[in-house]
């Protein structure tokens, strides 16, 4: 919105003179839409991250689970196998 100020002003000889004088508003100031781009890469950094960081540990709680199944497989297979060698030992005596 601007503004015309009219400002008349009378010499001691009498000449009239006239002086006009428009002020404006200053324009509103414009921010760019950079600093909402930075905040949405920003949060797509952040959200790539965690699912890194997620997607290892389940890895890792995978890899664990498989380690500890391994383990009882072993076990299992040397229980088989004393109980075999028990079974060989009692027929050898019985013979």
């Amino acid at each position: 919105m601007s503004e015309e100020r009219i400002t008349e002003i009378h010499d001691d000889d009498g000449a009239t003179h006239t002086h006009t004088t428009i002020v404006r508003d200053p324009a509103p100031e414009r921010r760019g839409s950079m600093g909402f781009i930075w905040l949405i890469l920003l949060v797509a950094i952040i959200a790539v991250a965690a699912l890194v960081i997620f997607n290892q540990m389940g890895t890792a709680e995978v890899a664990k689970d498989n380690a500890v199944a391994g383990a009882a497989a072993e076990v299992g297979t040397a229980a088989s196998q004393v109980g075999d060698a028990v079974e060989q030992g009692v027929d050898n005596l019985t013979e």
